[in-house]
């Protein structure tokens, strides 16, 4: 990966990977469609995001054979088994992805589907939480967000007794497709 910073792209694998998320290197739009394709198992919500616009993603995907749901997101989710959503940014240390998700379709494709894509292009990978507060200062400044998710790994809780379990209150898989040159630009997800 040309210009990427191959130490943070490892840490994030690595701690993404132990999170319980699964990381994928794609190499172009094709193996990117082609990997949700064989892995979404039904209708997938696809919201506006400026990745998916260039990546001409729900023509993509619906020449793979995939349905593609690009409104009516709350209907839509009942029946939804992936979503797809794009990230802001990403922290090496934890394997988080970040997304303002303030636009409700966002919200919806990326907690109520069983499986959750991100496509990320692995410039936007930040070494931690301190390296993101000037990313967040700007992104509050210019769109006054009223969400910003901070994704890691599938959703899991644990009950009083310890017993832990994933995919109740979110997604039960998380699928970061790296994808480098879509945008470099932690404003833009």
């Amino acid at each position: 990966m040309c210009g990427v910073d191959m130490e943070l792209l490892e840490r994030f694998i690595l701690a993404a990977g132990r999170a319980g998320a699964h990381v994928v290197r794609t190499l172009d739009r094709t193996a990117l469609v082609d990997y949700i394709a064989r892995h979404a198992e039904g209708p997938i919500l696809l919201p506006n995001f400026a990745a998916s616009q260039r990546l001409r993603l729900a023509e993509a995907l619906r020449e793979s054979g995939c349905i593609v749901l690009t409104e009516h997101f709350r209907a839509g989710a009942a029946q939804a088994s992936a979503g797809i959503t794009g990230a802001n940014f990403a922290l090496a240390d934890t394997g988080t992805v970040v997304l303002d998700s303030t636009d409700e379709a966002l919200r919806l494709a990326s907690t109520l589907p069983r499986r959750h894509f991100v496509i990320l292009d692995p410039h936007k990978i930040l070494a931690d939480g301190l390296a993101a507060v000037g990313p967040l200062r700007v992104l509050h400044r210019r769109q006054s967000p009223d969400f910003v998710a901070f994704i890691t790994g599938p959703s899991r809780t644990a009950d009083i007794e310890r017993v832990l379990t994933i995919g109740v209150h979110g997604p039960a898989e998380l699928h970061i497709l790296l994808l480098e040159g879509i945008s470099d630009d932690p404003l833009e997800s």
